[in-house]
């Protein structure tokens, strides 16, 4: 049986990594294109337009793995079954429900790989594109701003971030404050902020105005924040009506329950955040009472990413059973390519349709696996039973 598995795994990851150095050499030729055009625009070398392409191959790897381990598998499994390999291993005692296991070793390896690849090599290589990204555009990764909630005690808050920058300074941070009743008590603005894990916001330059005199969490700073001499001092008071209270910080400290992770995920995109980052991203959103709809769809189809890999290895199984006479084997592989094409659409059609009609999120990201799976084991059954 030690035989067996080796010729299988052996002849299964060759034709893998065939089909994926295919991929990711059509691709990294189509970045490199894009990333040389636009590097040339901004001044800078062919070295940084190459090293931008090469970041960007470990997303493309996790993009095309379950296409490629469909292509690979199914290639494998017609050319033994064409040769007349797999007849003979079926002969020598290789029966179904062994060949089925051993394939499952092979599929969760590669599911292993694909997470891997999805929750640690991926976010990383994406953050040196970014900081690559943002050192020929001023630094700056994300100008479109975004909104988040907070809560403590009776006080809720609307923060806003206009823009973050690669070293995870933040720049025209806006922050709301409004008591128990739903009344804007006070408001914040600075011009740069960083926050690190325990939820502490660091900001400069800030503009504190409090609407009435009654002492709140955002207007009383941290201990150790830098205060002004005196706050009541005529270079301070922007304002002399008694019912508003302005005053100008050079550094102001406020301890909220945003952490670097949450504020992160609110200003970066979500496609590349690992799985634990989407779920503490999507649980703060609910504890905040926003939508989460979109991030928790996003969580699970991360979550259930690799079992599509698992899904690809059993649709190519049933293809070790067909007989396959001269000139027959393409247009069965060209079936079985089609067939997985067809999941990778579903599963990208679903989680939309899900979004729109507020479909239960794990239920969308583990339908389609379910249905192709399925289908893979009913084909599997019947080859076995009847042909």
């Amino acid at each position: 049986m030690r035989t067996v598995r080796r010729l299988l795994y052996r002849d299964i990851l060759s034709s893998f990594t065939l089909v994926m150095a295919g991929f990711l050499a059509l691709f990294f030729f189509l970045d490199f294109i894009d990333d040389l055009d636009r590097f040339q625009r901004l001044g800078l070398g062919l070295g940084l337009a190459v090293w931008s392409s090469v970041l960007k191959l470990p997303g493309r790897f996790y993009e095309l793995m379950p296409i490629a381990v469909l292509i690979g598998t199914i290639f494998s499994m017609a050319r033994l079954a064409q040769s007349s390999e797999f007849t003979i291993l079926r002969t020598g005692g290789l029966g179904p429900q062994r060949a089925l296991g051993l394939l499952s070793v092979m599929a969760l390896a590669f599911a292993v790989l694909a997470f891997v690849v999805g929750d640690f090599v991926n976010p990383w290589a994406d953050r040196q594109a970014q900081l690559l990204k943002s050192t020929a555009s001023g630094g700056v990764t994300n100008a479109q701003g975004a909104w988040m909630k907070d809560r403590i005690g009776d006080f809720s808050y609307a923060v806003h971030v206009g823009r973050a920058r690669s070293n995870g300074t933040m720049e025209d941070v806006l922050v709301f404050e409004f008591d128990s009743k739903g009344a804007m008590a006070t408001r914040l603005t600075a011009k740069s902020a960083t926050v690190d894990a325990t939820g502490r916001w660091q900001m400069n330059e800030v503009r504190l105005t409090q609407w009435s005199r009654v002492a709140t969490p955002l207007s009383q700073p941290a201990a150790n924040a830098p205060q002004p001499k005196d706050p009541a001092a005529p270079q301070d008071k922007l304002s002399e009506n008694p019912a508003i209270h302005e005053v100008l910080l050079p550094r102001f400290d406020w301890q909220s329950q945003l952490p670097a992770g949450v504020v992160s995920a609110a200003v970066q995109p979500t496609w590349n955040m690992s799985t634990l980052e989407l779920y503490r991203y999507t649980r703060h959103l609910s504890s905040q009472e926003q939508s989460s709809a979109q991030p928790e769809i996003q969580f699970w189809r991360k979550a259930f990413y690799p079992f599509a890999c698992m899904v690809m290895v059993a649709l190519a199984l049933p293809f070790a059973y067909l007989h396959f006479r001269s000139g027959g084997i393409s247009v069965k592989v060209f079936g079985g390519i089609m067939l997985g094409i067809s999941f990778v659409v579903l599963n990208a059609i679903t989680g939309h349709l899900g979004l729109l009609r507020d479909w239960t999120p794990w239920l969308v990201a583990s339908a389609p696996s379910l249905l192709y799976l399925g289908i893979s084991m009913a084909a599997f059954y019947w080859l076995v039973r009847y042909r």
